[in-house]
């Protein structure tokens, strides 16, 4: 062998052996919000579809919960400010819009805005005669301070008592201080069997309608986790796997609430922003209801 053979030979060696050197990428932690308690189970569906969607980047991201858990409000500014979290799930407002990044693909499908009542047991005889909206306005509803629903709820002239305990609320209808406390078609069914030594019970006859859409947020800054995460949710929609997990955790809740049963009324909601994406009729829940007022 010449000296240049071996010179080459001993080169390609020692990149051989750099390259090996090289670490392993590192991993990114995503932290997203924790929730109220080991119980609360509004965070399973979106922390498992944020897993799959970053899958789909093949890169390493971990996610983790945050150490404690925060008011949506408090959750909001901090992904909004960089601290303590990456990434929240929350219903949209045009001033969220401005102030985070945001993906416009609704992860529930829009049903966060199809609302049916928790009540109590006691109080079925009386919403059983409930036939028109003024009856329903004249209620009082239940819902958390810093909820865009409360500003919805208001503009469309119903009576509503906010409070910054979500979970006080289940304790607030069962003591008779609100007379319902309105869920979304994806949260109504746990949250009953949650709070079931409560006498309360999902209302057979109502659901309100307004359009809303619940979206993952991230920092304005965070350019990389906002493609990954809007690419991986467009990935799992065109291959099936999007509807496949959405159906999977909600299909029965859709099949209990006997939505073609129900009395409906659609309500407005003028903090939708208008880049709304409410012309991809395959990102929204589409069974059209009956007996629509």
């Amino acid at each position: 062998m010449n000296a240049f053979s071996l010179g080459m030979r001993c080169i390609i060696l020692a990149m051989g052996m750099c390259l090996h050197a090289l670490p392993a990428q590192a991993a990114i932690n995503v932290v997203y919000p924790r929730a109220d308690s080991a119980a609360d189970p509004r965070q399973d569906y979106p922390a498992e579809l944020l897993d799959l969607v970053l899958q789909q980047s093949g890169k390493d991201y971990q996610l983790q919960p945050s150490d404690h858990s925060d008011t949506q409000l408090r959750a909001l500014k901090n992904v909004e400010n960089g601290r303590d979290l990456d990434v929240v799930w929350s219903a949209t407002s045009i001033q969220r819009e401005q102030r985070l990044r945001v993906i416009r693909i609704p992860i529930d499908k829009g049903l966060l805005g199809w609302r049916i009542p928790l009540i109590r047991q006691s109080d079925l005889p009386r919403f059983n005669t409930i036939t028109t909206r003024e009856e329903v306005q004249a209620m009082s509803a239940g819902q958390g301070h810093d909820w865009p629903d409360v500003g919805i709820l208001r503009h469309n002239d119903f009576r509503v008592l906010a409070t910054s305990s979500y979970s006080g609320l289940f304790k607030m209808l069962a003591m008779g201080r609100i007379d319902y406390f309105p869920r979304a078609i994806t949260e109504a069914w746990p949250e009953n069997e949650r709070h079931a030594d409560k006498a309360l019970m999902v209302d057979p006859n109502l659901l309100m309608i307004y359009p809303e859409a619940l979206y993952f947020f991230v920092n304005p800054e965070a350019d990389e986790l906002a493609r990954d995460i809007e690419q991986g949710l467009e990935k799992l929609i065109a291959n099936g796997e999007f509807d496949a997990l959405f159906y999977r955790h909600y299909g029965d809740y859709l099949k209990r609430s006997n939505l073609a049963g129900r009395k409906v009324f659609h309500l407005e909601n003028p903090f939708l922003p208008e880049a709304t994406p409410l012309h991809r009729q395959e990102l929204w829940f589409q069974m059209a209801p009956q007996g629509d007022t």
